[in-house]
């Protein structure tokens, strides 16, 4: 930091203004790059909803063909009638033969067709069948087909004298068109491997790829090295359900993160997901980075050089003000500069001149004020011989009195002395706890003269109290608000107690009496008048007061806010006025 203070005006302006205009740049560049990298992801999930859409309009063009040859076959009379025949019909079994054919004809999707009678007579098939891992979805759900028309298998296996193959199959039962009564069951197998080579086929970026997805988001088809019937959570765990008929979302973190898009085929539940990752479309900023980069670098290097160019423009003038500045002699009055421009520069230049004139007006007023107090500090001298004027008069009356044995005068006129002597003292402000009671007890021994036999006071103190210093004046001002307006203001006698006690390194001081106390609503009024800012009520009579106030103020000027007046009363009962302040050893 001191390095920092210690650098030219030059250094410094140079560095805030180079760092105020960088900054803005940086994070406009970062900004411009962000948006790129939105742009780009955008664009890349644009492209790969319409590849999905593409795809899906194959497929569904491919599952819709199966249905509707599952359809036409289920009310073709020749099928209808092979199925309520009670024995096989050779004849018509090969005529159903070649209708199959007929249909699946171009038709390199369709693996196989089963038509399969309840009773036992032979099944028909496109491909003479030798096993199937088909299992129908009767053996877990024997309703399904009351509350469906179809169904659509997971993928399986199926042997034929081709060979192996795996496909999915369509089964839907075959009723009779007169009565409705079940007769049999069709199955359309669709090829799975020519499914997954049209997925296979969607371009999604780079590397991305899709999955086919059957209802219950088991893969159909997708990447060789995913094996199917396999849930998608199995590859990508915890990756939540794809609801909706279409969306995104983004899967993993950092370099593993990946954008997901998902459409749902209608009618048949299968999914379309396409996986994208993350890195595909990061790559494509790399070249507007880069560009963003030289960008930020050149207008960075341009705005230094203005920068150091405009600084020196400004500061060459400040620099010969400061260096003549400092070669000025001390003695001298400092001479006025020459102007050579109005901006703010010429300005400072006029400013200064006005300073320096305005220097020597100065210091020619300093010696004649210099002059003007010694006369000041001789008339002060002159002031100070009337206390003790005062003092030695109220002296001569005291002894006079003790030689016309009046005793009561001369212990009257004593405590005046002393008190007059203690208060007029300004020399001190701070005095011991012993002699501020002193104070108190010969303002005490004059007001008793004055109201006889109206009060007594009474002094609580430790004597290990009495040489802690104090703030002067501060308990005469109370004793003498509670002999006014509490004792004097009823018929009877009362008494004046002061308490002062030690608490750790604090000093805890109370001035009680027994007087009238007062109302709720003047014990209100009193404390808003010691607050901060007392509301004034003109209609309010202020008597009594100013001499608490006076003391509350002094408190929190000499020892801070904890340690301003507490005022306590009850009406009929006394009024308990207190104070707290630090015990101080030695005079401060």
């Amino acid at each position: 930091m001191q390095q920092w203070l210690g650098k030219s005006l030059k250094h410094k302006l140079s560095l805030l203004i180079i760092f105020a205009t960088l900054v803005p740049l940086l994070f406009l560049g970062l900004f411009s790059y962000k948006m790129a990298e939105g742009v780009s992801e955008e664009k890349a999930k644009i492209s790969g909803m319409n590849t999905l859409r593409q795809l899906e309009a194959y497929l569904g063009t491919m599952v819709g063909d199966a249905e509707n040859m599952s359809l036409f076959l289920i009310g073709n009379s020749s099928v209808q009638s092979y199925l309520k025949a009670p024995e096989s019909d050779l004849k018509l079994q090969n005529s159903i033969i070649l209708l199959l054919n007929s249909l699946a004809f171009s038709k390199d999707y369709v693996a196989n067709i089963v038509i399969e009678p309840l009773d036992a007579k032979r099944s028909i098939t496109l491909k003479s069948l030798i096993r199937s891992d088909f299992a129908d979805i009767t053996g877990t759900e024997s309703g399904y087909y009351a509350r469906h028309p179809k169904w659509w298998s997971p993928v399986h296996r199926q042997w034929t004298f081709e060979g192996m193959r795996e496909v999915i199959t369509l089964s839907r039962p075959v009723r009779s068109t007169d009565k409705y009564k079940p007769i049999g069951k069709l199955q359309i197998n669709l090829d799975q491997s020519v499914v997954a080579h049209q997925v296979s086929q969607a371009a999604m970026e780079e590397s991305g790829f899709v999955l086919l997805l059957d209802a219950e988001n088991r893969i159909i088809a997708g990447p060789a090295d995913m094996g199917t019937n396999l849930p998608l959570d199995h590859y990508y765990p915890g990756i939540g359900d794809l609801d909706g008929i279409s969306g995104d979302l983004n899967y993993g973190e950092g370099s593993d993160k990946k954008t997901i898009l998902y459409r749902t085929m209608d009618g048949v539940g299968w999914k379309l997901v396409g996986l994208i990752p993350a890195q595909e479309y990061r790559s494509q900023n790399r070249y507007f980075l880069s560009l963003t980069a030289v960008a930020v670098t050149g207008a960075i290097l341009l705005v230094i050089f203005s920068v150091l160019f405009l600084i020196q423009k400004i500061t060459k003038p400040l620099s010969a003000l400061t260096r003549f500045l400092k070669n000025a002699s001390p003695d001298e009055p400092l001479p006025a500069l020459p102007v050579k421009s109005i901006d703010e520069v010429g300005q400072l230049i006029i400013s200064y001149n006005r300073l320096s004139s305005r220097i020597m007006k100065l210091n020619e007023e300093v010696k004649l004020n210099e002059s003007l107090k010694k006369e000041a500090d001789m008339h002060a001298l002159q002031v100070q011989i009337n206390p003790h004027f005062l003092y030695n008069t109220l002296s001569s009356i005291h002894w006079l009195a003790l030689m016309n044995q009046d005793t009561k005068i001369a212990d009257m006129v004593g405590s005046l002395s002393d008190f007059l002597r203690f208060s007029l003292n300004s020399g001190q402000e701070y005095c011991t706890v012993h002699q501020e009671i002193m104070h108190v007890r010969n303002y005490a021994n004059i007001q008793s003269a004055r109201y006889p036999d109206r009060f007594t006071l009474e002094i609580l103190c430790d004597e290990s109290l009495n040489e802690v210093f104090m703030l002067k004046l501060l308990l005469q001002p109370l004793v003498e608000n509670a002999m006014l307006h509490g004792i004097l203001k009823q018929k009877l006698p009362g008494t004046i107690t002061i308490s002062i006690k030690g608490e750790g390194q604090r000093l805890e001081l109370y001035v009680e009496d027994d007087g009238v106390g007062m109302s709720a609503e003047r014990l209100n009024w009193l404390r808003e008048q010691l607050a901060e800012n007392p509301r004034y009520e003109p209609t309010r009579s202020p008597q009594g007061s100013y001499g608490l106030r006076n003391v509350h103020k002094r408190l929190l000027l000499h020892y801070g806010k904890d340690s301003g007046l507490r005022v306590e009363s009850t009406e009929g009962e006394g009024t308990r006025v207190s104070f707290t302040i630090p015990c101080k050893g030695e005079q401060p």
